[in-house]
Protein backbone atom coordinates (compact mmCIF):
# COMPACT_ATOMS: atom_id res chain seq x y z
CA UNK A 1 0.00 0.00 0.00
CA UNK A 2 1.43 3.20 -0.85
CA UNK A 3 1.81 5.84 1.42
CA UNK A 4 -0.39 8.36 -0.04
CA UNK A 5 -3.05 5.93 0.01
CA UNK A 6 -2.57 5.23 3.80
CA UNK A 7 -2.78 9.29 4.77
CA UNK A 8 -6.14 9.49 2.81
CA UNK A 9 -7.28 6.29 4.53
CA UNK A 10 -5.74 7.76 8.09
CA UNK A 11 -7.72 10.77 7.28
CA UNK A 12 -11.19 9.20 6.52
CA UNK A 13 -10.71 7.34 9.42
CA UNK A 14 -9.67 10.40 11.64
CA UNK A 15 -13.54 11.98 10.52
CA UNK A 16 -15.49 10.05 13.46
CA UNK A 17 -12.55 10.94 16.04
CA UNK A 18 -12.42 14.56 14.97
CA UNK A 19 -16.01 15.09 15.23
CA UNK A 20 -15.93 13.71 18.73
CA UNK A 21 -13.60 15.96 19.70
CA UNK A 22 -15.71 19.08 17.90
CA UNK A 23 -18.11 17.55 20.25
CA UNK A 24 -15.75 17.56 23.41
CA UNK A 25 -14.84 21.25 22.91
CA UNK A 26 -18.10 22.50 22.62
CA UNK A 27 -19.68 20.75 25.65
CA UNK A 28 -16.14 21.49 27.46
CA UNK A 29 -14.91 25.30 27.10
CA UNK A 30 -12.68 25.51 29.23
CA UNK A 31 -10.54 22.82 28.03
CA UNK A 32 -6.84 23.14 29.03
CA UNK A 33 -4.04 22.17 26.02
CA UNK A 34 -2.85 18.92 27.99
CA UNK A 35 -6.81 17.80 28.66
CA UNK A 36 -6.91 18.08 25.10
CA UNK A 37 -3.96 16.66 24.17
CA UNK A 38 -4.71 13.10 26.39
CA UNK A 39 -7.86 13.14 24.78
CA UNK A 40 -6.61 13.58 21.49
CA UNK A 41 -3.81 10.68 22.66
CA UNK A 42 -6.16 8.07 23.32
CA UNK A 43 -8.75 8.68 20.45
CA UNK A 44 -5.31 8.66 17.96
CA UNK A 45 -4.36 5.08 19.80
CA UNK A 46 -7.34 3.04 19.04
CA UNK A 47 -7.51 4.23 15.65
CA UNK A 48 -3.60 3.08 15.54
CA UNK A 49 -4.80 -0.13 17.44
CA UNK A 50 -7.45 -1.28 16.20
CA UNK A 51 -6.36 -2.03 12.63
CA UNK A 52 -3.26 -3.70 14.07
CA UNK A 53 -6.13 -5.81 15.95
CA UNK A 54 -7.88 -6.39 12.48
CA UNK A 55 -4.74 -7.07 11.02
CA UNK A 56 -3.71 -10.03 13.84
CA UNK A 57 -7.22 -11.43 13.93
CA UNK A 58 -8.17 -11.26 10.34
CA UNK A 59 -9.03 -14.71 9.92
CA UNK A 60 -10.39 -15.71 13.27
CA UNK A 61 -12.80 -13.14 14.00
CA UNK A 62 -13.29 -11.51 11.17
CA UNK A 63 -17.23 -13.10 10.52
CA UNK A 64 -18.27 -12.60 13.89
CA UNK A 65 -17.58 -8.83 14.54
CA UNK A 66 -18.12 -7.33 10.87
CA UNK A 67 -21.91 -8.36 10.87
CA UNK A 68 -22.05 -6.26 14.41
CA UNK A 69 -19.58 -3.99 14.52
CA UNK A 70 -21.67 -0.72 12.93
CA UNK A 71 -24.39 -1.53 15.30
CA UNK A 72 -22.32 -1.62 18.43
CA UNK A 73 -21.06 1.88 17.05
CA UNK A 74 -24.17 3.20 16.45
CA UNK A 75 -25.11 1.89 20.17
CA UNK A 76 -22.90 3.69 21.89
CA UNK A 77 -22.35 7.16 20.28
CA UNK A 78 -26.23 7.40 20.86
CA UNK A 79 -26.20 6.39 24.36
CA UNK A 80 -23.49 8.89 24.81
CA UNK A 81 -25.20 11.35 22.59
CA UNK A 82 -28.42 10.57 24.31
CA UNK A 83 -27.17 11.52 27.45
CA UNK A 84 -25.29 14.37 26.96
CA UNK A 85 -28.87 16.03 25.70
CA UNK A 86 -30.71 14.83 28.55
CA UNK A 87 -27.97 16.05 30.85
CA UNK A 88 -29.32 19.48 29.24
CA UNK A 89 -32.99 19.23 31.11
CA UNK A 90 -31.24 18.89 34.25
CA UNK A 91 -30.00 21.57 36.92
CA UNK A 92 -26.21 22.43 37.32
CA UNK A 93 -26.67 20.91 41.05
CA UNK A 94 -28.32 17.40 39.42
CA UNK A 95 -25.89 17.12 36.61
CA UNK A 96 -24.03 13.92 36.51
CA UNK A 97 -22.32 15.02 33.00
CA UNK A 98 -20.86 12.87 30.60
CA UNK A 99 -17.65 15.15 30.75
CA UNK A 100 -15.24 13.46 27.65
CA UNK A 101 -12.26 14.22 30.35
CA UNK A 102 -13.57 11.36 32.17
CA UNK A 103 -11.61 8.35 31.39
CA UNK A 104 -14.18 6.02 31.21
CA UNK A 105 -16.38 8.40 29.10
CA UNK A 106 -12.81 9.15 26.72
CA UNK A 107 -12.86 5.10 26.42
CA UNK A 108 -15.94 4.73 25.23
CA UNK A 109 -16.00 7.47 22.44
CA UNK A 110 -12.49 6.07 21.67
CA UNK A 111 -13.72 2.48 21.09
CA UNK A 112 -17.14 3.79 19.34
CA UNK A 113 -15.29 5.59 16.93
CA UNK A 114 -12.42 3.19 16.02
CA UNK A 115 -14.75 0.02 15.44
CA UNK A 116 -14.21 0.83 11.40
CA UNK A 117 -10.68 0.94 11.79
CA UNK A 118 -10.52 -2.82 12.97
CA UNK A 119 -12.29 -3.65 9.82
CA UNK A 120 -9.60 -1.67 7.79
CA UNK A 121 -6.81 -3.78 9.55
CA UNK A 122 -8.54 -7.15 7.47
CA UNK A 123 -8.08 -5.40 4.59
CA UNK A 124 -4.93 -4.10 5.53
CA UNK A 125 -3.50 -8.01 6.38
CA UNK A 126 -4.73 -9.16 2.45
CA UNK A 127 -2.69 -6.13 1.36
CA UNK A 128 0.52 -5.55 3.74
CA UNK A 129 3.40 -8.11 5.24
CA UNK A 130 4.24 -4.28 7.48
CA UNK A 131 1.48 -2.66 9.27
CA UNK A 132 4.02 -0.58 11.36
CA UNK A 133 3.87 2.74 8.69
CA UNK A 134 0.30 2.57 8.69
CA UNK A 135 -0.14 2.74 12.26
CA UNK A 136 2.12 5.49 12.64
CA UNK A 137 0.14 7.68 9.98
CA UNK A 138 -2.83 6.85 11.31
CA UNK A 139 -2.07 7.54 15.04
CA UNK A 140 -0.68 10.63 13.89
CA UNK A 141 -3.01 11.96 11.62
CA UNK A 142 -5.87 11.10 13.96
CA UNK A 143 -4.14 13.08 17.20
CA UNK A 144 -3.46 16.46 14.34
CA UNK A 145 -7.36 16.08 13.44
CA UNK A 146 -8.87 15.44 17.36
CA UNK A 147 -6.60 18.28 18.60
CA UNK A 148 -7.94 20.94 16.03
CA UNK A 149 -11.73 19.41 16.26
CA UNK A 150 -10.93 20.19 19.88
CA UNK A 151 -9.95 23.41 19.24
CA UNK A 152 -12.46 24.38 16.32
CA UNK A 153 -15.50 23.11 19.20
CA UNK A 154 -13.78 25.25 21.81
CA UNK A 155 -13.51 28.16 19.88
CA UNK A 156 -16.74 28.46 18.70
CA UNK A 157 -18.41 26.86 21.94
CA UNK A 158 -18.30 30.10 23.29
CA UNK A 159 -20.59 31.65 20.74
CA UNK A 160 -22.71 28.52 21.07
CA UNK A 161 -22.79 27.97 24.84
CA UNK A 162 -26.21 27.58 25.95
CA UNK A 163 -26.85 24.68 23.36
CA UNK A 164 -23.65 23.34 22.84
CA UNK A 165 -24.16 20.04 24.67
CA UNK A 166 -27.19 19.53 22.55
CA UNK A 167 -24.99 20.24 19.81
CA UNK A 168 -22.10 17.85 20.76
CA UNK A 169 -24.52 14.93 21.43
CA UNK A 170 -25.83 15.80 18.21
CA UNK A 171 -23.43 15.41 16.78
CA UNK A 172 -22.52 11.90 18.14
CA UNK A 173 -25.84 10.23 17.49
CA UNK A 174 -25.32 11.90 14.28
CA UNK A 175 -21.69 10.23 14.11
CA UNK A 176 -23.42 6.62 15.17
CA UNK A 177 -26.07 6.96 12.34
CA UNK A 178 -23.68 7.76 9.07
CA UNK A 179 -21.67 4.76 10.56
CA UNK A 180 -24.54 2.30 10.57
CA UNK A 181 -26.14 3.99 7.36
CA UNK A 182 -22.49 3.41 5.48
CA UNK A 183 -22.33 -0.65 6.91
CA UNK A 184 -25.65 -0.89 5.59
CA UNK A 185 -25.14 0.75 2.10
CA UNK A 186 -28.02 3.38 2.50
CA UNK A 187 -24.92 6.27 2.66
CA UNK A 188 -22.83 7.19 -0.59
Amino acid sequence: MYYYTIIVLAMGLSVDSFAVSVSSGLSLPKIRFFQAAKLAFLLAVFQAAMPVLGWLLENSIRRFIEPVDHWIAFGLLSLIGGKMILETRKTKEERTGLDPMIFKVALVLAFATSIDAMAVGFGMAMMMERITPAVLIIGSITFIASMLGVLIGKKSGSQVSKHAEIVGGVILILIGCRILLEHLHLWP
